[in-house]
């Protein structure tokens, strides 16, 4: 029966006191020092000086005594004790200087060097990408120690990257034994017993609807008209393959798939949460296939409010498998050849556009946030190096799938929150006071007239963007708002989605690449069956269980723990799929050294700009030095560099032109030089016409080339001068010698050529 809908907090965080012990996790930082990231959450992180960190790595785990308060009031610590050496192996590139074996890490977090003896080396040949075990930790006065147990191969070798970025971000990418069994086990198709208690949709024309590469299919729709009420309205059906008939807690699939949490997605490979019998057989909603599926079954009205719905467990046959393009295309020309070929299906998708219309201008009502912003995806050759980096294109077949989904997993929220069963929710909260204050001293300064109040709705961000997004800065502006938000994360405290303007939402979609789903469906099938779910986070797979060993007592602890859980995996999936990106774009650009671009600046920092490049999306800095000869003020407050002689500005939204100065391939850094007959011309003014913006511009321009022109003629003279007066060769050659880098960053600066 359909469900009838006519009808937050959380703590402060507080610092550390000095004197006081703090237990957590070392985050290393690539310039030496670090932070205690304390267990407890409510205490803010601890700064660690270099010295301290020498004794220590990256992911250890340490008890720390606060020492001091610096000047703002953040926590320095000194390490007490270490209570558990990071255990996992660091990777890294096999070096040989004068004799000396070492491994430097992949991962700058490290800040060490690993010294390897020379027995320890096993196979390995100098240059190589290695995985290393410590047989001795760092100390105050010493450097780890250790032996080469992998050798990965060379640092060219295709694939690489992806190599170096599961392990040094330590994402799981080997089913264990036990799970490759289980899921050898399953059946190769579904069974008459798998369809009993089931509702049969297999003459309903559901279809998927996905990109062109996509592998696994886990979402099926449907809709037809339907009264609603006293008007007009749609049946629209949300069918999700039923991963949890398939996946059993206890078992060592479930274990598997609670430790990587999520999928990791790369150029041209996939690490999966569920072994490929699962992902792209057994759930995957393949057409003319009959499959397991979990269904949200909706009325909505013609205003796009969704009146009532359903969960059930269903038998389905997906109808076709559509493409995002072939179906964008059929909606733009319903009376082309694409149309002509999808005959059977044009009423039903016709239909879905219609519901989606709907929703769409729902989402304008709530004042949902919806930025526009280019996403770029990666196009490789068949070695896995950059051919090409494009836009990806927004269809509105695109946004038909995202608002059914979206209507799917408010629902599935909606049944929880009834039920009154913990879950987990993907909670987005609002701007923190301090992001708050800052953006709304930024929108002051730029003289918009438009602000936000202290308590922000989502619809005070969307009618910001609406108004601005016809300005020259508009990219600034949307930035910051942007900037300005949280996280969202996984936790069983509903707090409602302030980005998306939904009071409770979750995630029930993905089943196959997201555990939280998994966990929903659980939940779902639990309520319906008037029972209730008792979650317990599974050991890893390979960990054998004590003989008569009982479950341990379930507690809101454990949904806790798995929203934490799930939520760093996510972010660790993010961190390893941006890695492999920055390197192959690293890579891409090793090859224009020297070559001039058009760019936008996309960000502003204290030490520069950072430059996406046109029609490449490769992005870079622009060191403050490279600015020119003159000294450049961070302004905070409207995010920009500003000369203090010429008045020049360079802020989000700017163009310059730039020349390719120097990649790094280890730091996963490019660097680029400004040129100088392209300097950035100051942005218009704020609340001006078209004419005096111009005007302004133009005359801005001309000040500006004139001071130029002084400047040179100045430097000239000044040059000349120097040249004229005895001893100036000397002094000259001194002054150059003193901006040398000292000998270790010359090392460093060796090894990542």
């Amino acid at each position: 029966m359909y469900i009838n809908l006519m009808r937050n907090t959380s703590p402060d965080a507080t610092s550390a006191t000095l004197l006081s012990e703090v237990t957590g996790t070392v985050l290393g930082h690539r310039d030496g020092h670090g932070f205690l990231s304390a267990d407890d959450r409510s205490i803010s992180d601890v700064f660690l000086s270099s010295q301290e960190m020498r004794a220590v790595l990256h992911r250890d785990r340490v008890r720390v005594r606060v020492v001091r308060l610096d000047k703002r009031g953040r926590p320095e610590g000194r390490i007490l004790e270490i209570l558990e050496r990071r255990p996992t192996p660091i990777i890294g590139r096999l070096l040989n200087e004068s004799g000396v074996w070492l491994v430097a890490p992949e991962d700058k977090r490290f800040g060490q060097d690993v010294l390897i003896p020379k027995n320890a080396t096993g196979t390995a040949q100098a240059g190589q990408v290695v995985a290393v075990e410590l047989t001795e930790p760092p100390s105050m006065y010493s450097q780890p120690v250790g032996r080469v147990v992998e050798v990965l191969g060379e640092i060219d070798d295709p694939g690489m990257e992806i190599e170096i970025a599961v392990r040094k971000y330590e994402v799981p990418h080997r089913f264990s034994p036990q799970t490759l069994a289980e899921a050898a086990a399953l059946p190769e198709r579904i069974r008459a017993a798998d369809g009993a208690h089931r509702v049969d949709l297999t003459d309903v024309a559901l279809v998927t609807i996905d990109g062109e590469d996509a592998r696994d299919f886990d979402d099926a729709v449907y809709c037809e008209p339907a009264r609603v009420g006293r008007g007009k309205g749609w049946r629209l059906l949300v069918a999700i393959a039923d991963v949890s008939h398939y996946v059993k807690p206890g078992e060592a699939l479930d274990a598997d798939a609670f430790q990587r949490a999520t999928s990791v997605y790369f150029p041209r490979r996939v690490i999966p949460m569920l072994p490929e019998k699962i992902s792209n057989g057994l759930c995957s909603l393949n057409p003319d296939e009959q499959r397991l599926s979990m269904v949200c079954d909706m009325l909505v009205d013609a205003a796009g409010e969704v009146r009532a719905y359903q969960f059930y467990p269903a038998v389905i046959r997906s109808h076709a498998r559509l493409t995002y393009t072939e179906v964008a295309t059929v909606l733009a020309n319903t009376r082309g050849p694409e149309a002509a070929r999808r005959a059977e299906l044009l009423p039903h998708l016709l239909h879905l556009h219609e519901v989606y219309r709907a929703l769409l201008k729902q989402r304008s009502v709530r004042g949902a946030i919806d930025f526009e912003t280019t996403e770029t995806q990666i196009v490789c050759d068949d070695s896995g190096r950059i051919e090409a980096i494009v836009p990806r294109t927004r269809t509105e077949a695109h946004r038909l799938i995202e608002e059914a989904m979206l209507a799917a997993n408010v629902c599935a929220a909606d049944f929880i929150q009834r039920a009154e069963h913990p879950s987990l929710y993907r909670v987005h909260e609002g701007p923190t006071p301090e992001k708050r204050l800052t953006l709304q001293n930024y929108l002051r300064a730029l003289g918009l007239g438009l602000s936000i109040s202290d308590d922000p709705k989502p619809a005070d961000f969307q009618a910001l963007a609406l108004a601005t997004r016809d300005r020259p800065d508009a990219a600034q502006i949307h930035s910051m708002l942007l900037r300005s938000m949280q996280q969202a994360i996984y936790t069983p405290v509903n707090g409602g989605h302030f980005g998306l303007a939904y009071p409770a939402y979750t995630h029930f979609t993905s089943p196959i690449r997201r555990y939280p789903d998994l966990l929903v469906h659980r939940v779902i099938k639990a309520i319906l069956q008037g029972r209730r779910y008792a979650f317990q986070a599974p050991p890893p797979p390979d960990v054998a269980k004590p003989k008569g060993a009982r479950a341990a007592p379930v507690d809101a602890g454990q949904w806790e723990q798995a929203g934490v859980h799930c939520s760093g995996n996510e972010r660790r999936a993010d961190e390893a799929s941006r890695d492999v990106e920055a390197w192959l774009k690293c890579r891409f650009m090793r090859d224009r050294l020297g070559e001039e671009f058009g760019g936008t600046v996309s960000s502003v920092t204290g030490f520069g700009l950072f430059v996406v490049l046109d029609g490449l999306y490769v992005d870079g800095l622009v060191h403050i030095t490279e600015l020119g000869g003159e000294y450049f003020r961070f302004d905070e407050v409207r995010q920009e560099l500003r000369g203090e002689r010429t008045g020049v500005r360079f802020a989000v939204g700017s163009r310059v032109r730039v020349q390719v100065s120097r990649v790094d391939l280890d730091a996963r850094r490019i660097d680029f030089r400004l040129v100088k007959d392209a300097l950035a011309e100051p942005l218009p003014k704020a609340g001006r016409g078209k004419a005096a913006r111009a005007a302004d511009a133009g005359s801005a321009a001309a000040d500006l080339s004139e001071l130029q022109t002084r400047d040179r003629q100045a430097k000239a003279r000044t040059r000349e001068a120097e040249r004229q007066r005895p001893g100036a060769s000397a002094a000259a050659t001194r002054a150059k010698g003193a901006g040398k880098k000292p000998a270790g960053a010359t090392r460093k600066a060796r090894r990542s050529r």
